[in-house]
């Protein structure tokens, strides 16, 4: 009996023993590890203050941009740190690496999609073919830029409404910006009468230009006969304006255009039917716009 108690308590005073040295070994790599975590981390949020400055140092890269690969840089670098405290354990860290490999694939694979929006938001950051407040028509998407996200991109139609247009499908259609250049040309075309005079027409046309500030001198006011039309000559004017006076202008010329043609009695023809009356049908006088514009969507900006 009392040789039992004794290898018991000799028993236990080895696992203490042993108990105590693990206790001691492992001490050291757990406070090993916590100081690699420490560290790692102040380490990971440097080179993300880095990367950051450092690119929004660089012409044309935008701010979103920047904290992305930012954000990029700081988790890389985390993972990595957790990697090397897990191999100060004994675990097979190639395993770990693997699986993690893994583990992305198949999250792209779920996220397919979403990751096409990432990419083609750090195209449209990068290669910035518009920015925040300029106005773009893609055919099916128009409207100002708001905000330029890595998912998507936020627009204000010229009605007031609210769009989220995704970078996947910005980026694979052609696109239209209507605000990248200082200046653009405005065209007005305006059909007349064949009994009309065309050189007191394009005057007329030219007159209001001209007479404009908002129109710039260089290059000049042009005017010329478009076309011959089967009721109506049609004369086309040329002028150049600022891109913000662009609208203004526009909607005002037609006005007085069609005013001065008014008193000086210049004539816009309205599409005629010829009727003979000897024919077995009517047959149709199609004419050409009369007052049409073509620059840029009419709702505008």
């Amino acid at each position: 009996m009392e040789q039992q108690a004794s290898e018991v308590i000799l028993a236990s005073q080895a696992a203490l023993a042993q108990a105590g040295r693990l206790a001691v070994e492992y001490s050291f790599s757990i406070l090993g590890a916590l100081l690699l975590l420490a560290l790692g981390w102040w380490v990971s949020r440097l080179l993300s203050r880095w990367t950051h400055l450092g690119l929004l140092q660089l012409h044309g890269i935008d701010e979103t941009l920047a904290r992305f690969f930012a954000n990029v840089v700081r988790y890389a670098s985390l993972i990595l740190v957790f990697v090397t405290v897990l191999g100060q354990f004994g675990v097979q860290t190639a395993s770990i690496i693997a699986a993690l490999g893994a583990a992305g694939l198949a999250i792209g694979l779920a996220l397919q999609g979403t990751l096409q929006n990432i990419a083609a938001g750090i195209m449209l950051l990068v290669l910035r073919p518009f920015r925040v407040g300029e106005y773009i028509d893609t055919g099916s998407i128009s409207g100002t830029i708001v905000e330029i996200g890595l998912f998507a991109t936020e627009l204000r139609t010229p009605d007031g409404l609210y769009r989220l247009a995704p970078n996947s499908i910005l980026w694979n259609v052609p696109i239209t910006n209507f605000s990248r250049h200082q200046t653009r040309r405005f065209e007005l075309k305006v059909g007349i009468g064949y009994e009309d005079d065309i050189d007191a027409a394009e005057k007329i046309m030219r007159d209001h230009a001209e007479a404009d500030p908002r129109v710039l001198a260089d290059p000049a006011v042009a005017t010329h006969v478009d076309q011959l039309g089967d009721s109506s000559v049609v004369l086309t004017m040329w002028y150049w304006t600022k891109a913000s006076d662009f609208w203004p202008t526009s909607r005002e010329m037609i006005k007085k255009v069609k005013t001065s043609f008014d008193e000086k009695g210049i004539s816009i023809p309205y599409p005629q039917v010829t009727y003979h009356a000897d024919a077995k049908e009517t047959v149709p006088a199609s004419t050409a716009p009369m007052l049409n514009r073509e620059n840029g969507p009419r709702p505008g900006p």
